[in-house]
């Protein structure tokens, strides 16, 4: 599975912070390979932090102790739970404001014109970490635009969300987020509307849940968990995990991507990404903010 090369190389721009016993290209081979994930050397600071619940639940002490579990034979579930503490991104509720602010504004109002005579409506919310970038869609829904989401009206709105890791996953389904997290860009008429409060941890109310369902799914596995001839999404939000993937991971994904897209969809990509392939996509810049439409392969 792991070269000698490979598992053995060092760099001169290691972290100062990683421990200088520990093969950290080892184990960003094996993130890589499980997650195709590049990580950074400068970063294997990280390492240390985010894999120390994993070294106590397999009862070890030290990094190197786990790298020799490894080694030493083929661990499919350990090998993906290191990938999958290495792979949760950080988020918000209603991150970078400025496309939940425009979908209020001008997109979802149209969106929602030319599907009138279906009625459905389908959100992706992909590499969701923990759940609350599609929470935030759900309460922008709910908040705005009752006629679609009030029960009885006819329509069908679902929000889908998927992360690689089954540890956010699971948080994602519960909903449940603790004070700090509330702290981070909700507002305060929101947490009273759609959270009930518990000790320090408030969660999402049976309304906002029942528009979103979460699943375990690997983004750059060959196939995506969804099937281009049932299900095709009008808006996609795939933020902040690009920039961790290889160029030729980056066009492969975002060819999934356009494949599920409703013909006049949406994909909204991280501030500082950009389609891999710029020939399948048709930039507009709006509002602060920028997202893409797909183009017919020419």
């Amino acid at each position: 599975m792991f070269t000698s090369s490979t598992a053995s190389s060092s760099s001169s721009h290691a972290s100062p912070f990683a421990s200088a016993n520990v093969d950290y290209a080892f184990l960003r081979q094996l993130v890589y390979e499980q997650s195709q994930n590049v990580l950074d050397p400068s970063r294997d600071y990280l390492f240390e932090t985010r894999l120390a619940k994993l070294l106590r639940n397999n009862g070890l002490t030290h990094m190197e102790e786990l790298i020799q579990l490894l080694r030493l034979r083929r661990n499919p579930t350990l090998e993906r739970a290191v990938a999958e503490a290495m792979t949760i991104n950080e988020t918000s509720f209603f991150r970078d404001g400025r496309p939940f602010e425009l979908l209020r504004s001008e997109l979802l109002p149209t969106l929602i014109d030319s599907r009138r005579n279906t009625r459905t409506l389908r959100f992706w919310s992909a590499a969701c970490s923990t759940g609350q970038e599609g929470y935030s869609l759900a309460m922008l829904l709910l908040e705005h635009f009752p006629s679609v989401t009030t029960p009885g009206t006819g329509w069908n709105v679902k929000i889908e969300g998927t992360d690689i890791s089954a540890e956010v996953v699971h948080r994602c389904q519960t909903g449940s987020y603790h004070r700090i997290e509330m702290n981070r860009g909700l507002p305060a008429r929101h947490i009273v509307r759609f959270f009930d409060h518990h000790g320090e941890d408030w969660t999402v109310k049976p309304e906002v849940r029942s528009l979103c369902n979460f699943r375990q799914a690997n983004l750059c596995a060959d196939m995506l968990p969804f099937s281009p001839s049932s299900v095709k999404f009008d808006i996609v939000f795939l933020r902040n995990v690009m920039l961790y993937f290889s160029q030729e991971t980056r066009k492969k994904l975002l060819a999934n991507v356009h494949r599920l897209l409703a013909p006049d969809g949406l994909l909204f990509l991280g501030s500082s990404e950009q389609p891999a392939d710029p020939g399948l996509w048709t930039p507009t810049l709006a509002g602060g903010t920028c997202y893409y439409r797909p183009r017919r392969p020419s």
